[in-house]
């Protein structure tokens, strides 16, 4: 029976101590990036809030402005609307009226 046997490993070997704080390092490294990334990320998320905020903010003043200008508008119609009845009542009189008229005073 064989038995294959396996080097042996010392603790205090100084490239394997190496190799060691070289893969701490680089992990530490790869944190710090990715933290890096994670602030950029959350800068232009926050910007782009800022931004997109700003944007409704115009938004609704936009609607306030049509809004009002939609109440005055209304209100002129109200205020005109009456007078247009009172034509219309007065045009279709006229129109019942105008076979029993004489045309010679139309004219005048």
């Amino acid at each position: 029976m064989m038995c294959e046997v396996m080097p042996t490993i010392n603790e205090g070997d100084s490239t394997s101590s190496q190799r060691g704080s070289q893969n701490g390092s680089d992990g530490e490294s790869n944190f710090e990036q990715l933290m890096v990334n994670m602030l950029d990320e959350r800068d232009k998320l926050l910007e782009s809030l800022r931004e997109t905020r700003d944007a409704l903010v115009q938004s609704q003043a936009k609607l306030q402005e049509a809004l009002h200008e939609r109440d005055a508008l209304q209100r002129q119609i109200s205020s005109a609307l009456p007078q247009l009845e009172h034509l219309n009542q007065e045009q279709q009189a006229l129109v019942w009226c105008a076979p029993y008229l004489n045309p010679q005073v139309i004219r005048k």
